[in-house]
C-alpha cells in the first residue's frame, strides 16, 4: 500500500440493517451489522452462505438500498444519494470483479479492448488525489499499464476463449480499475479456478493494493485464501462476529494445508452495547442446550460456561 496514502476510514457502516419483503416472506440478510474499513486497506469478509456478506457488498457497491441504520462510503451518505449520484458513485468511486467472468467481461473484444471499454462511459480524465500511483489519461495507454500491473501485457491482443480461467479473472481485475477507483470490490474472484491459480490472483490484488493504493475489499468463504490479506472480519447471520488478525504471511496459500496450524488469532466483536455472538459450534461444545450461559470474572478473564442443568431449565 502507499505509504502516503491517508489511513482515515473509507467505510463505516453501524446498525446496518437489509430486509428483503416478498408478497409472503420476510428475510433479514443483514441485522446491525457494524465495520469499518481504512482507506487504503486490503481485506477480506468470510462467512458461509447466506450470512449476509454479499449483500453487505452489495450495499458498498451502490447496487442496492440498505433498509436502515448509517452507511458511508469515501465520505457519501449512501441513504441520502438520488439516482444520479448514485450512478455517479458506481462510476467513479467503486470497482467490482465478480466470480462469474461472463459478468466481467465481453467475449467478442479483446483483453486491451475490454479494459477500455468502461472508460468510453466516464470522463477522460480521472486523477486520484489520496497519493496513489497515477495512471495514462490515454485510455489505450492506462488499459496497457493495467494489463501490465496483472501480468495480462502479453495477452492484450487475446479475446475470452483464448484464455484460461485466471487469466480472464486478471483481466476482469484489470477492467475494475480502468476508471480508477477508490474502492475495488471482488465476490468470490478465486472461486472458479484452482488453488495455485487462487493463489497468484490474491498476490496480484496484494501488489495493486501496495501500487495504486486502491482500497480492497475480498468476500470469500475460503479462509485459506482469506489469510492472504492484512484484516479478515467474519459476519456470521448478518453481523460482524469476529476479526482475524494475521501473525505469519505466507507467500504460497496453496502450500497452507501442507504447513499445519493456524496463521491467525481470532477475535470476537463486541458491539456498542457490549454484546458478543458467540458461535454455534462453540456453544455445542460447552453444552449449552437453550438460551442461557454463565459469565464469572477470574484472574482477568471472562469464563463463558453453560450454566447447571435445573438452570437451563428455569
Amino acid at each position: 500500500m502507499n505509504e502516503t496514502a491517508v489511513r482515515d476510514n473509507i467505510i463505516e457502516c453501524q446498525d446496518l440493517v437489509k430486509i428483503y419483503k416478498t408478497r409472503d416472506l420476510e428475510v433479514l440478510a443483514l441485522q446491525g451489522l457494524e465495520l469499518t474499513v481504512a482507506r487504503g486497506e486490503l481485506m477480506a469478509i468470510i462467512g458461509n452462505s447466506g450470512s449476509g456478506k454479499s449483500t453487505f457488498l452489495n450495499m458498498i457497491g451502490g447496487l442496492d438500498r440498505p433498509s436502515a441504520g448509517r452507511l458511508i462510503v469515501d465520505g457519501k451518505d449512501l441513504f441520502k444519494l438520488d439516482e444520479k449520484q448514485l450512478v455517479d458513485y458506481k462510476r467513479y468511486t467503486v470497482g467490482f470483479v465478480w466470480q462469474n467472468n461472463a459478468r466481467n467481461l465481453l467475449p467478442y473484444l479483446t483483453a486491451v479492448q475490454n479494459v477500455m471499454m468502461p472508460m468510453s462511459f466516464c470522463k477522460a480524465d480521472m486523477p486520484r488525489e489520496d497519493g496513489a500511483l497515477q495512471l495514462s489519461d490515454n485510455r489505450r495507454t492506462r488499459a496497457l499499464q493495467l494489463l501490465e500491473l496483472v501480468g495480462m501485457g502479453h495477452r492484450k491482443n487475446s479475446r475470452l476463449q483464448m484464455l484460461s480461467g485466471g487469466e480472464q479473472q486478471r483481466v476482469a481485475i484489470a477492467l475494475a480499475l480502468a476508471n480508477n477507483p477508490k474502492l475495488l470490490l471482488a465476490d468470490e474472484p478465486t472461486g472458479s479456478v484452482d488453488a495455485a491459480t487462487a493463489s497468484y490472483i490474491l498476490d496480484v490484488f496484494r501488489e495493486l493494493n501496495r501500487e495504486l493504493g486502491t482500497t480492497i475489499v475480498i468476500v470469500t468463504h475460503d479462509r485459506m485464501l482469506a489469510k492472504k490479506v492484512e484484516r479478515v472480519v467474519a459476519i456470521r447471520d448478518g453481523k460482524t462476529a469476529s476479526e482475524f488478525i494475521v501473525k505469519r504471511d505466507l507467500s504460497d496459500v496453496a502450500s497452507l494445508a501442507e504447513e499445519g496450524g493456524e496463521t491467525q488469532d481470532e477475535f470476537a466483536v463486541l458491539d456498542r452495547a457490549g454484546r458478543v455472538q458467540i458461535p454455534r459450534e462453540l456453544l455445542d461444545r460447552l453444552g449449552v442446550n437453550g438460551n442461557k450461559v454463565r459469565l464469572e470474572y477470574s484472574e482477568g478473564r471472562v469464563v463463558i460456561s453453560a450454566p447447571p442443568a435445573e438452570e437451563e431449565k428455569s
